[in-house]
């Protein structure tokens, strides 16, 4: 019986997201912070899709579970789709979201296209390989000040003209509704049931691998380094 899937991710505005959505059905979600420090996925994929992927196949394998993992960004036209895949990391490898939403707002000033959409994809992934892919989608647009105080990333400048408010206004039970990475989970809850089936069947396919712990071998356990 699957009763556990990890949610590969430290944020916790995602897990609370995610926990919430799949609150009814009889599955229990963790998340990364509740294994301790573990290597992470390289993400360079060229795509949302790909880095979904990766992240969720690279935690299944280290961890012997089956992993979901996101790869959600903002796509803005008037910059050509960016920051797109490199949304977390658009002012730097460690940028916080605050750095990340300045420099979106420092590249926009003067520009009237204010067009934007969010885009997610959700890979489901066991740690023998198969993995099934939702997406969502969420179009708006960018003010040119932060409005709100809930949600994460460049949720104040992105405003939903149909509920006249940016995501940072909304509850977590209205922005789930629309949200791009809402959408995408609700596709994936709509047929949860044969979800669940899938991932036993796969998981009875081929005896699972134990924790890949040749991953953590160079790793860099010091202090500053951990996330």
């Amino acid at each position: 019986m699957v009763n556990i899937i990890v949610l590969a991710s430290r944020n916790a505005g995602k897990v609370k997201e995610f926990r919430a959505i799949v609150k009814d059905f009889p599955v229990e979600i963790k998340s990364l912070n509740d294994f301790g420090p573990i290597p992470e996925a390289v993400e360079d994929g060229a795509t949302f899709e790909e880095n979904a992927y990766k992240k969720a196949l690279f935690t299944a394998k280290v961890l012997g579970l089956p992993a979901i993992a996101d790869d959600s960004g903002l796509v803005v036209e008037a910059l050509g789709g960016a920051p797109g895949v490199w949304s977390a990391r658009y002012a730097g490898a460690k940028a916080t979201d605050a750095e990340n939403t300045d420099k979106l707002l420092r590249e926009m000033a003067g520009k009237e296209n204010r067009k934007a959409a969010f885009e997610c994809v959700l890979s489901l992934a066991v740690p023998s390989g198969p993995a099934l892919t939702y997406e969502g989608r969420c179009e708006g647009e960018i003010l040119d000040a932060p409005r709100g105080e809930e949600g994460f990333g460049y949720d104040p400048v992105f405003y939903y003209r149909p509920f006249g408010k940016t995501f940072a206004e909304l509850t977590i039970e209205e922005k789930n509704r629309i949200s791009h990475r809402g959408k995408a989970l609700g596709e994936l809850a709509a047929e949860f049931d044969k979800v669940m089936a899938w991932l036993r069947a796969r998981l009875l396919e081929v005896k699972p691998p134990k924790p890949d712990h040749r991953e953590f071998e160079h790793n860099d356990w010091s202090k500053d380094k951990m996330v």
